[in-house]
């Protein structure tokens, strides 16, 4: 007669495969981490939101490979944190912090003023800062804030970094973006979201925004060395997500984010889609693109919407001043 598995045995067992499995599905979730060996000795980086989340990560790996970057960020303290992590992380002391909040266009251009008496040269930048199912609420200039800090404030810091990433090319743009994007809707009648309030339609439609606005900027930059790319990183566990209920839920930290944990990629896995745009020299000449998860994907009705995109820039250009003396 068989002997009986103790309970203790059998448990250990099942508990063990369980997070085997769990780590596993965590693992190809995440996808593929990216592989190219080049550096960026020489090269300058200005990196949006970099203190913390798929940012801070991003910074990380770029600092890893000897480049001298710039994190704007808004809370300044936050940022000499994570700077001074990462400067012990990789020996790279070329990592600084300037302030740049994004819902201040006075500081967006007091940034860039600051950044061209540093710097002569620009080869990446990446918009990545950004805010998601927050209240309602408003910048400084009175637009609605994911249209503001997501779109608006990076359409300025864009457009007033163009003359050195022109200067610098081979340069890259990358806007960080988001699946949602599918969702949004351009509402012309109501841009800025004054007559109806929904967090959720707001942050998908300036999701939508810089999809267009990616679009739109590369057929401007045809011909000038200078590509920008659009990307969904992926669902992340990341601070972005802290105006979500599920994310606050007692119930949800205790049940349901342990079950979801294998599905969701962490902040370092989805800054692998990031990397992969900023470095790969396959995409060396790629521009206007969407690329979701890593990899190349068509995007809505809706975001190829051309002539929209036009209006959506002509709008951007009256609501940041761009071209006012």
């Amino acid at each position: 007669m068989a002997r009986k598995v103790p309970r203790i045995i059998f448990w250990t067992s099942t508990i063990a495969s369980a997070l085997v499995g769990a780590y596993g599905m965590k693992a190809w979730t995440g996808g593929k981490s990216y592989a190219g060996k080049e550096t960026l000795e020489g090269k300058v980086v200005i990196i949006t939101g970099a203190n913390s989340g798929i940012g801070k990560e991003t910074t990380l790996a770029l600092a890893k490979r000897k480049a001298k970057v710039i994190m704007a960020c808004r809370n300044m303290n936050k940022c000499e944190t994570a700077r001074r992590e990462i400067v012990l992380a990789t020996k790279n002391k070329y990592v600084y912090c300037r302030e740049c909040n994004l819902e201040s266009q006075k500081s967006i251009r007091e940034f860039v003023d600051l950044f061209k008496k540093e710097e002569s040269k620009l080869h990446i930048l990446i918009n990545n800062a950004g805010v998601m199912h927050c209240p309602k609420s408003y910048t400084q200039e009175g637009i609605e804030m994911h249209m503001g800090v997501n779109y608006m404030g990076h359409f300025l810091l864009t457009n007033l970094l163009l003359d050195v990433l022109k200067a610098s090319a081979p340069s890259r743009i990358i806007n960080v973006a988001s699946v949602a994007y599918k969702q949004g809707k351009i509402n012309i009648s109501d841009l800025n979201n004054t007559e109806k309030y929904d967090a959720r339609e707001a942050f998908a439609q300036s999701k939508l925004a810089l999809i267009m606005f990616t679009r739109e900027l590369a057929r401007k930059l045809t011909g000038t060395g200078v590509t920008v790319n659009a990307v969904h990183p992926g669902i992340a566990h990341t601070e972005i997500n802290r105006n979500l209920s599920f994310h606050n839920s007692y119930f949800s930290a205790l049940f349901l984010k342990p079950l979801t944990w294998p599905f969701i990629k962490s902040a370092k896995q989805a800054a692998e889609t990031i990397i992969n745009l900023a470095l790969n020299p396959d995409l060396n000449s790629t521009s206007g693109c969407y690329f979701s998860n890593g990899k190349l994907a068509e995007i809505t009705d809706e975001a190829k919407n051309d002539s929209l995109a036009k209006w959506l820039w002509l709008t951007s250009e009256k609501w940041t001043k761009l071209n006012s003396s």
